[in-house]
């Protein structure tokens, strides 16, 4: 029989009939759809300052290799293994692997609490753990293995070369023969238990069958039909994905949807929307599949572009004359809009939480398409959905074929069908859902249908708080955090409505023995209405902070209030009356003058990376590592681009959040993302490289040899390193240090070699000052243009702009190329020749990039130097190559520029 082969005989069956033809008996036939685009790119995440694709083909292959590897470690069908890692391709071979073995994952979130991520995979009776490096140990019964280290798959991968036939029909194969399943699986066998977010002491997990998630995808698959012939002339669709795949939409839209068009994920996991901007545009994205919070980052980094280049009085005029026009007319009309987020980019497709309606609005006004669905992990992630060009605006589309829906007499939305999960898995077992609702999911949610038959959502019937991130937030979490605290007495956690969705509010009564009674508001660092005592509010902040250290980052308290009479109004069993207290804390806060929902400058835990610095921490004192730690905490903390150049003019931390806390238009241009240094990539396109390897050969190696006719010491160390790699030297004169390590690193180093260089010297040199007299000006910029072009030269900058340095080097890695830094960062113009220490800046790329760090030492340059001689003697200069090194993972970055400076000065 033939079908999909390893050298075990393994197989999942395949045909090449379009697969809405042929019924979907479990998820292991999307495994089989590989093979139909088994050369496009499947996969694209990154790591560090690199990016890595997998095509379709590798990640089959991955998944076979991986699931051997499971199957070696005694992993059988049914056995439950923990997934605690952020998105990667890894991470989605393990999900594959897992259904190829018969094993049920058990996704956790990559910001979940060890306590919690310890209570799911004891309660779940997990037989192995795979979370991604750094990860502290949840259980000594437990082993665990690094995700990161399953990306080195090439020797298992290449023993199993994924091959599928297309003679065999998809129902008639037995997937994985005499090896992982007994018999095959079907609609009824698990695919995943997934616990939501954070729950109370007794977890809790939705188990979903491959019957539910294909209750789902194959009405989908079925619409997509009369579309396929449109999508040939854009394939591949790339969408970039902010969701993470614990999430059930996440999951739904990343590994199940992709395979049916052969599109691209690309998994974006920073929340900076000037990041995630800059990935639109260079992965050519059609898509971005992102939850409501995150939808109105991007709108807020619109705006602020918008104000930034001065297109406010524009913007405001065609965005009111685009209310009535065509789809098509209103993305021409908002073309350089379109620009800022690529050519290829049409849609947003939005769930897990309500979307607010004016940033609905915006994106639809400003001609892309915004699609959004309705469901919960219950009903594996779906229950309606809007169609992308025919969505009725506030609606979350109609209820997708399959499934039964009505509303109660309350409004509450009910939904039964085989999407709807059968049991939950509690208490070490699983449990089947109760019988008493016959087969109905009471979702707990209020909704109504329009004439047409839209769903409209109205507001949520249940106590869990639902976050514009989609995560849910059980109050009893947070409460047992609160109470933890001495200063606290009792704490009640209600939903503070935000934009349809809700972040939790904590309302405490504090401990009169520890803390004078107060009516005391809190908000980060601000305090909000009258505070008699300032010492008790600092009391009862430390509190707070201190239960935020112990939740994880999604749960954390923004928002408290001190209740303002002895106890909190009661049920007669004791129970504190939620809706009362909501009211009144919602009045109480709305009485504050000044108050607003806005994150602060406080850290929030010990492990918060803001929590070494204070407001007098003097930004010129930080090393260059410390700047980028701070300015990208900074950023991923307020969603923001913050421009170096105005960082760097700043004193403290103290006048950083002022600039932060000013409004959107006052600080435009001091967030603006534009930079003043320039990362030519045109020099790595290869009618370039030739032109660059012709003028080498033909003028700078016979100058080199001719001048200084340098001696190369230790050649051997490289005969098995192929490259790229990262090459450091000590730096002694800007004319010929670059010219010597190019003659000593052999051709396929030196044919593909990216060159670090003062930024702030480029930046002299392409725009000198205009009152350098004319023909001095035209020197300079002649100069720029030769050296970038001759020596493939990219600005590293000593004050600002490091990670836009740092980005560019992983982009040239990417492409093949080796990298040259100089870690003294100047030029050596002591009075000696001894090296001066290594900037940390070069720990921190060798981190991200994880690559082989090729040491070298030039002699003999130092004495030329200082006699300003340009004729070397003979054997005068030696370029001395050491023996490449690699660091462990987690090294600091301090620890590593300190010993690579020890490697270079023993050479």
């Amino acid at each position: 029989m033939e079908g999909l082969r390893t050298r075990r005989d393994f197989f999942v069956p395949h045909t090449d009939q379009p697969p809405a033809l042929m019924p979907r008996t479990s998820l292991l036939s999307l495994v089989a759809d590989f093979q139909r685009f088994k050369n496009d790119r499947a996969i694209v995440f990154s790591r560090g300052y690199r990016r890595t694709s997998w095509t379709y083909e590798k990640l089959a292959s991955a998944a076979v290799a991986f699931a051997n590897a499971l199957k070696s470690r005694g992993i059988r069908t049914n056995d439950r293994l923990l997934l605690w890692a952020p998105n990667s391709a890894e991470w989605v071979a393990t999900f594959w692997a897992c259904q190829l073995l018969g094993a049920v994952p058990v996704p956790m979130d990559d910001s979940a609490s060890p306590d919690f991520a310890s209570r799911v995979a004891r309660d779940s009776l997990v037989r192995l753990i795979l979370a991604a490096r750094g990860k502290p140990p949840l259980a000594a019964a437990i082993p665990v293995l690094t995700m990161e280290d399953l990306s080195d798959i090439s020797a298992i991968a290449g023993q199993h070369r994924v091959f599928i036939s297309p003679s065999v029909p998809r129902e008639t194969s037995r997937p994985l023969r005499e090896t992982l399943w007994d018999v095959p699986p079907t609609r009824q066998n698990l695919a995943e238990i997934l616990f939501t977010s954070g729950t109370t002491a007794d977890p809790r997990g939705v188990v979903l069958t491959h019957g539910n998630f294909l209750a789902n995808l194959e009405p989908i698959e079925l619409g997509l039909q009369p579309y396929l012939k449109y999508e040939r002339f854009l394939h591949p669709l790339r969408f970039v994905s902010l969701v993470p795949l614990s999430h059930v939409f996440g999951q739904f839209m990343a590994l199940l949807v992709p395979p049916l068009l052969g599109a691209t994920v690309v998994f974006e996991n920073s929340t900076n929307p000037a990041e995630i901007l800059r990935t639109l545009r260079r992965e050519r994205a059609t898509v971005i599949i992102a939850v409501p919070r995150m939808l109105d980052l991007l709108r807020s980094a619109v705006e602020r572009e918008i104000d930034s280049r001065g297109w406010r009085n524009w913007f405001d005029k065609n965005f009111a004359a685009a209310a009535n026009q065509k789809f098509l007319h209103r993305a021409w009309r908002f073309r350089r809009i379109h620009r800022l987020f690529g050519i290829r980019f049409w849609a947003f497709i939005s769930g897990g939480a309500a979307l607010d309606s004016d940033t609905e609005l915006f994106f639809k006004r400003l001609g892309f398409a915004v699609v959004q669905g309705y469901g919960m992990t219950e009903t594996a992630s779906l229950i309606s959905l809007n169609h992308p060009f025919s969505a009725a605006e506030g609606s979350v589309g109609k209820i997708l074929p399959g499934r039964e829906f009505k509303l109660a007499e309350d409004g509450e939305i009910l939904v039964r069908g085989e999407n709807v999960s059968s049991g939950y898995w509690e208490k070490g077992s699983l449990q089947q859902s109760a019988n008493e609702n016959d087969g109905w999911l009471r979702t707990g949610d209020l909704g109504e249908l329009d004439v047409n038959g839209n769903l409209k959502f109205r507001g949520r019937k249940k106590n869990v708080i639902v976050t514009a991130a989609g995560l849910n937030i059980y109050p009893e979490d947070l409460e047992a955090a609160l109470k933890k605290q001495p200063v606290v007495r009792d704490a009640a956690v209600v939903p503070l409505s935000r934009n349809g969705n809700a972040e939790p509010c904590a309302v405490l009564l504090v401990d009169s023995s520890v803390v004078h009674h107060a009516q005391l508001a809190y908000r980060g660092t601000a305090t909000l209405g009258s505070a008699p005592d300032v010492e008790s509010s600092e009391m009862v902040g430390a509190a707070v902070t201190a239960a935020n250290a112990i939740l994880a980052e999604y749960q954390k308290i923004r928002t408290w209030l001190v209740w303002p009479d002895p106890d909190f109004p009661r049920t007669p069993t004791g129970k504190p009356r939620i809706a009362l207290i909501a009211a009144a804390a919602s009045e109480l806060l709305n009485a504050v003058p000044g108050f607003r929902p806005a994150s602060s400058l406080s850290a929030a835990s010990q492990s918060d990376p803001l929590a070494r610095f204070t407001s007098e921490t003097s930004l010129s004192s930080l090393s260059s590592l410390d700047r980028v730690e701070l300015l990208s905490a900074l950023e991923h903390r307020y969603n923001l681009e913050i421009n170096e150049a105005a960082f760097a003019n700043l004193n403290s931390i103290a006048d950083l959040q002022k600039v932060i806390a000013q409004p959107a238009k006052q600080y435009a241009a001091a967030r603006s993302p534009q930079s003043e240094f320039h990362y030519p990539r045109w020099t790595q396109r290869e009618p370039v490289l030739l032109f660059r390897l012709i003028v080498y050969y033909a003028l700078v190696w016979p100058a080199t040899q001719i001048l200084a006719h340098p001696k190369i010491v230790g050649h051997q160390h490289l005969e098995n390193v192929m490259g790229p790699a990262i090459v450091i030297s000590n730096h002694i004169t800007r004319r010929a240090d670059i010219g010597l390590i190019l003659a000593a690193l052999p051709p396929r180093f030196r044919h593909r070699l990216a060159t670090a260089m003062g930024g702030e010297t480029l930046v002299r040199m392409r725009t000198p000052p205009r009152t350098w007299f004319f023909l001095k000006r035209w020197v300079y910029q002649l100069g720029y243009w030769l050296v970038t072009a001759l020596f493939n030269v990219f600005p590293l900058p000593q004050f600002s702009g490091f990670r836009q340095s740092f980005r560019f080097a992983g982009e040239s890695v990417d492409r093949g190329y080796s990298v040259l830094i100089f870690p003294e960062g100047e030029v050596n113009n002591s009075a000696d020749s001894g090296m001066a220490a290594f900037q940390s800046g070069i720990g921190l790329l060798a981190q991200n990039l994880g690559l082989p760090i090729i040491p070298m030492r030039l002699d003999g340059v130092w004495q030329m130097k200082q006699e300003r001689r340009r004729l070397a003697h003979r054997n005068e200069i030696k370029v001395h190559i050491g023996k490449p090194i690699t660091f462990p993972p987690n090294t600091p970055a301090e620890e590593i520029a300190r010993e690579l400076r020890l490697l270079v000065a023993a050479l």
